[in-house]
C-alpha cells in the first residue's frame, strides 16, 4: 500500500468517527491539558474542529497540526466522559498516524521505532551494556525512589529524575517458563518493557503472586514492545512490525491456543493488546486477525485476573492499627480504558500492612502521556506538579499506582520536590503479603 493510499485512509477513518461530536464542552472539565493552558484548540472539542479540514490544514500549516495534536496525553478522560460517545482516542490515533504518513517521522523516532524496539534481543542488550555504564551518565540520588539525574544529558532530558537499570532484566532472573498443565490456569505472562527492562520489581510481584495462588506462567524472553508507543507517536510502519513481531511469539509458545488469558501488569500493554492490536488489523492477513482476536479476548489486567477470575477473597481484609498510610493513584489506562478501579484497592487491603488513604483527583492524569513528557515537557511538569500536590497532601508514607509509566512520572516529581516518599505498583503491595 503507498503513503498515500494509508493517508487517504486514515482521512476516512477520521471522517467517519467525527460527525457524532455534539461541542457541548463536557471535555473541557477533565482535559488535564486544557486545566494548564484553558486554550480551546488544546481540548478535545478544538482539535476536533482542526480534524474536520485535516487535508486542508496539513497542506497549509503541517507544523502547527504537528504541535497542535501532541499536546494531548491520550489519557482518554474527554472519551470517558462524552455523553454523545464521540470515540475521541481513536481519532486522535488516526489523525496522528495520518500526521506522520504526511511529514514522516523523525530520523530519531524511526530508529527507537523501527530499528531498536522492532529488535528484542538488540533493545535488551543495548540496556544490559547501559546497566553496566549508567554510572557515567546518571548521578545516583539519595531518595526513596532510587532515582538519578542526567547532567549530559540535560538537553534532551531537562532536569528529569530518572529510574537506574537494573543489574538483571526479569527473563535474565527467572529464565523462559513454560507453563504448567498440572494447574487449573495456565496464563501468558506479558510483562512489557517496563517491567522486563527496568522496573523488574513489578514481575517479581506478579510471579510471586502466581505462584502463591497455583497459576502456571509462560514468559518467553523475546517478546516485543506493544507497539503503543510507535503508535502515539503516529509510526504505523514501526507499531505494525511489533505487532507482527508479538504474534510469531504467541504462535510459538502457545500453538495450541492452550493458555486461559494473557496477563500484565502494565495496563497501556494490555489496552493495546486489547484493543488496538485488533482494530488496527484491517491490512493484516486472515490470519494475523484470527491470532490477534483470539490474544483480544484472552488479554486482561492482572487485578481483573485476581479478582474477577480466581475470586481471591478480600472480605475479611483488615489493616493493623499502626499500618502505614498509603495512597493511590489511578492510572488512566487503567481506569478509563479497562474500567479497572475497585479491584486494585480491594487487592490492596490484604496487605494488613497499609491503610489506604484515598488523595483528591485521583483518577486526574500524571501528565506522563508516554513521548508528551519529551515534546510537552513544560506542561507534563505542570500537570505532574498538580499530582505530585494532590499526594503530599494526603500525609501518606507511600504513594501507590497500578502503571509503570505513571511510577516513572510521580517518581520524578517526587524527586525535584525533593520529597523522600516510595512509589510502588500495587501488586507489590499485594505481594509482600504473601508467603
Amino acid at each position: 500500500m503507498t503513503d498515500m493510499e494509508q493517508l487517504r485512509q486514515s482521512l476516512l477513518k477520521i471522517d467517519d468517527n467525527l460527525a457524532s461530536c455534539m461541542r457541548c464542552g463536557n471535555c473541557q472539565a477533565v482535559c488535564p491539558v486544557f486545566a494548564q493552558t484553558h486554550r480551546e484548540a488544546d481540548v478535545a472539542r478544538g482539535k476536533i474542529v482542526l480534524l474536520q479540514n485535516l487535508a486542508y490544514e496539513l497542506i497549509k500549516d503541517p507544523k502547527g497540526v504537528e504541535e497542535r495534536l501532541t499536546r494531548c496525553l491520550l489519557c482518554g478522560a474527554c472519551q470517558a466522559n462524552c455523553s454523545t460517545g464521540v470515540k475521541t482516542l481513536d481519532i486522535f490515533v488516526e489523525a496522528r498516524i495520518a500526521l506522520t504518513q504526511y511529514l514522516k517521522l523523525s530520523p530519531l523516532k524511526k530508529l527507537i521505532f523501527q530499528s531498536l524496539l522492532t529488535h528484542p534481543k538488540l533493545f535488551s542488550n543495548a540496556l544490559k551494556t547501559g546497566s553496566v555504564f549508567q554510572g557515567l551518565i546518571l548521578r545516583k540520588q539519595k531518595n526513596a525512589q532510587h532515582t538519578a539525574t542526567a547532567p549530559l544529558l540535560k538537553p534532551f532530558l531537562g532536569g528529569r529524575y530518572v529510574p537506574t537499570l537494573p543489574s538483571k532484566q526479569l527473563t535474565q532472573k527467572y529464565g523462559v517458563l513454560t507453563g504448567d498443565n498440572t494447574k487449573q490456569y495456565n496464563v501468558i505472562f506479558y510483562p512489557g518493557c517496563m517491567s522486563e527492562k527496568i522496573y523488574t520489581q513489578i514481575g517479581d510481584a506478579v510471579l510471586k503472586i502466581l505462584r502463591h495462588y497455583k497459576v502456571g506462567v509462560i514468559m518467553p524472553d523475546d517478546f516485543s514492545c506493544c507497539g503503543l508507543p510507535a503508535l502515539a507517536s503516529g509510526d504505523k510502519i514501526g507499531y505494525d512490525t511489533l505487532v507482527k513481531n508479538n504474534i510469531k511469539v504467541f504462535e510459538r509458545i502457545d500453538p495450541e491456543n492452550s493458555a486461559n488469558y494473557i496477563v500484565s501488569a502494565c495496563p497501556s500493554c494490555t489496552e493495546t493488546l486489547h484493543k488496538w492490536w485488533t482494530q488496527l488489523s484491517e491490512n493484516y492477513s486472515e490470519k494475523e486477525k484470527e491470532k490477534l482476536k483470539a490474544i483480544s479476548v484472552k488479554a486482561i489486567d492482572m487485578h481483573t485476573f485476581l479478582y474477577d477470575i480466581l475470586k481471591v477473597d478480600t472480605t475479611n481484609a483488615k489493616a493493623k492499627d499502626n499500618a502505614k498510610v498509603i495512597t493511590y493513584h489511578d492510572s488512566c489506562h487503567l481506569k478509563k480504558s479497562l474500567g479497572v478501579a475497585k479491584e486494585v484497592r480491594e487487592l490492596m487491603k490484604l496487605n494488613e500492612n497499609y491503610i489506604l488513604k484515598e488523595m483528591a483527583e485521583s483518577d486526574k492524569c500524571c501528565g506522563c502521556g508516554g513521548s508528551f513528557t519529551l515534546t510537552q515537557p513544560e506542561l507534563s511538569e505542570a500537570i505532574g506538579n498538580r499530582k505530585w500536590q494532590n499526594i503530599v497532601n494526603t500525609g501518606a508514607d507511600e504513594v501507590v499506582a497500578a502503571c509503570p509509566a505513571c511510577m516513572m512520572q510521580i517518581a520524578d516529581m517526587l524527586g525535584r520536590h525533593h520529597t523522600n516518599m516510595k512509589i510502588r505498583h500495587s501488586l507489590e503491595i499485594l505481594a509482600e503479603s504473601l508467603d
